[in-house]
């Protein structure tokens, strides 16, 4: 099954899985995937799944949609191009690549939540952060350099390391953010939700910020430390 990995700036901000026929892309808040800039147009484009195939169609866009760099109006998307719409690029992977993480949820109690897409259900009590050989961080490794610390809630204490190059946090349809590892370190983004996420008590107002050892983030009512060896 295929999958579209959604960069800004170079900064992963989304990930979507395509498992409808077809998958709508553009500025309005109705689309399958929602992209909240001016440059690109409220119906831009859609993708068509026929059998493994995936098709992606301009639906006359004002600024057009582009595939490695070329223009067109339709195309079979294969393993590995990169869709371009206004400042936004958009992976296409045909298969789970092992370089980015599932949206690691924030559930009530200290146990292991699972990864999402599991058949858990959330709830709304204080969220804690996974630990489980299958979560969304990953199993905890030698020679790591990045990790997250929980400082609130039922998990406060809990250290996970960041062993993927991209890691999502949060509760999905209420507030979810990015971690991206960068050649230079990390970098944080907000990808869903009406508030924006905290970092050292401060509102994002960006796309994304770097992130520094010891820099504390709030996000969906749990506080997590990052650290960064």
């Amino acid at each position: 099954m295929g999958k579209l990995v959604v960069s800004l700036d170079g900064v992963v901000i989304k990930e979507v899985q395509i498992t409808k026929d077809k998958t709508t892309l553009g500025r309005r808040p109705y689309n399958d995937m929602v992209i909240d800039n001016l440059a690109v147009s409220g119906e831009h484009a859609v993708l068509q799944m026929v059998g493994n195939d995936v098709f992606i169609e301009d639906l006359n866009s004002t600024n057009g949609t582009y595939i490695n760099g070329k223009a067109i109006k339709k195309q079979l998307l294969t393993h590995n191009d990169t869709v371009e719409i206004g400042k936004y690029k958009i992976k296409y992977l045909v298969d789970e690549s092992g370089e980015y993480e599932k949206t690691m949820i924030m559930r009530p109690g200290g146990s292991a939540p699972p990864p999402l897409g599991s058949t858990s259900p959330l709830s709304s009590a204080h969220p804690a952060l996974s630990t489980g050989a299958n979560s969304a961080f990953g199993g905890l490794g030698a020679g790591q350099a990045a990790s997250i610390k929980v400082l609130n809630g039922a998990a406060a204490g809990r250290e996970v390391t960041l062993t993927k190059v991209v890691t999502t946090v949060g509760k999905p349809g209420v507030q979810v953010a990015s971690i991206t590892k960068r050649p230079n370190g990390y970098a944080f983004a907000h990808v869903e939700g009406a508030n924006r996420p905290s970092i050292n008590g401060v509102p994002m107002t960006g796309d994304s910020v770097p992130l520094r050892n010891g820099d504390v983030i709030e996000l969906a009512g749990t506080q997590m430390q990052f650290i960064y060896r």
